[in-house]
C-alpha cells in the first residue's frame, strides 16, 4: 500500500499579502487602504501569520508599528514575490483583453482634461475600451490593475514616461464679469472661487504682485475643481485656473483671462504607464493623449 502524507499546509496568500503591505507601507492603516480591508483584518491577518511562524514580524507600539529584525529580512523577498504576481497577472489580462485599457486619474484630470480626449480616442480606435478611475492619489503601477497613471506630480520627475508643462495659474472668468475688471484689485470686489484640492493656489499667484495690489480673496469653496469651473462658466465668480484644464474653455471664449499674468505652480501633468505594457492598443491610446 503507497503511503502518502498528508502535506504541511502553508499560510493563506491573504495572510502573506497583509504582512508584505504592512512591511513596505510601515502600517496596517496603511496596508488596509491599499487592500480595501479594515486595519482590523490586516492585523488578524499578521497575527495569523506570527502565530505559524513563531515568531514576532512587527514590535507593538501605541503609535504603530515597526518590523521586527525578522520581518525586515525576509520583506525584500516578499516584495519581489508580489510584485511578480502582479506582472504576470496584469500579463494575463493584456494578452486576454487586448483592447482594454485601464486608466487613474485625479477627478479634475479625469473630468476636464482626459473626458474631452476620450471621443477622438474612440474614434481612431475603433473597438478600444477604456476604463477611467478618478482617485485622489496616484495608484501604485506595479501592483493595481491600471495601465496609465494621469496626475499632477508635485517636483519634476525623470521617472515618467510624459511630462507635460508646468502647471500654469491665470484668474479666469466669463466675459461679461471681465469687463468690470481693469485692475487686480477688482477682484475683491467679486465673489473669487476657491478649489479645496488646490486652497493655497490664489496665494501662490497673488504673492506675484506688487504690495499694493494685493487683496484679500473672499468666495465659495468646492470640493470639486470640476465644480467650481462650472460655477465660473456659470459667472459665478472669478475662479484660479489651471490652463491645462481651462485651455478648452478659453479658445472657445467662454472664459478669459482679465489679466496677463501666468504663475507657475510646482506642479507637472504627467502621464505614467504601467512598466510591462504590452499591447498595440494601450500604446496608441498613450500616443494619442500625448500628441
Amino acid at each position: 500500500m503507497p503511503i502518502i502524507p498528508p502535506r504541511p499546509s502553508g499560510p493563506p496568500l491573504n495572510a502573506l499579502r497583509a504582512f508584505e503591505a504592512a512591511a513596505r507601507l510601515g502600517g496596517f492603516k496603511m496596508a488596509a487602504s491599499e487592500l480595501n480591508v479594515t486595519a482590523g483584518a490586516v492585523a488578524q491577518h499578521v497575527k495569523y501569520l506570527e502565530e505559524w511562524c513563531g515568531e514576532q514580524l512587527f514590535e507593538r507600539h501605541a503609535k504603530g508599528v515597526r518590523l521586527t529584525g525578522t520581518g525586515a529580512a525576509v520583506l525584500p523577498e516578499f516584495i519581489a514575490a508580489f510584485d511578480a504576481l502582479s506582472r504576470a497577472t496584469q500579463s494575463l489580462r493584456s494578452k486576454t483583453r487586448p483592447k482594454q485599457v485601464n486608466i487613474a486619474a485625479s477627478p479634475s484630470i479625469a473630468q476636464l482634461w482626459l473626458a474631452p480626449r476620450l471621443p477622438e480616442i474612440r474614434a481612431a480606435l475603433p473597438g478600444v475600451s477604456i476604463s477611467v478611475t478618478a482617485m485622489e492619489e496616484p495608484p501604485n503601477l506595479t501592483r493595481e490593475p491600471y495601465d496609465l497613471a494621469i496626475f499632477f506630480e508635485e517636483t519634476a520627475r525623470q521617472d515618467v514616461d510624459y511630462q507635460f508643462a508646468a502647471d500654469l495659474l491665470l484668474p479666469v472668468c466669463t466675459p461679461a464679469l471681465a469687463q468690470g475688471l481693469a485692475e487686480p484689485g477688482d477682484m475683491a470686489q467679486v465673489p473669487c472661487l476657491f478649489d479645496l484640492s488646490w486652497p493655497q493656489d490664489w496665494a501662490l499667484w497673488l504673492e506675484h504682485l506688487p504690495p499694493n495690489a494685493r487683496f484679500t480673496p473672499k468666495g465659495p469653496e468646492f470640493s470639486l475643481y470640476s465644480l467650481a469651473v462650472q460655477e465660473a462658466l456659470g459667472g459665478a465668480g472669478i475662479l484660479m485656473g489651471h490652463l491645462s484644464l481651462v485651455q478648452r474653455y478659453l479658445d472657445r471664449g467662454e472664459l478669459v483671462a482679465p489679466f496677463a499674468g501666468r504663475v507657475g505652480a510646482a506642479r507637472y501633468l504627467t502621464v505614467t504607464r504601467r512598466s510591462n505594457m504590452a499591447g498595440e492598443m494601450a500604446e496608441n491610446v498613450v500616443n494619442l493623449l500625448t500628441r
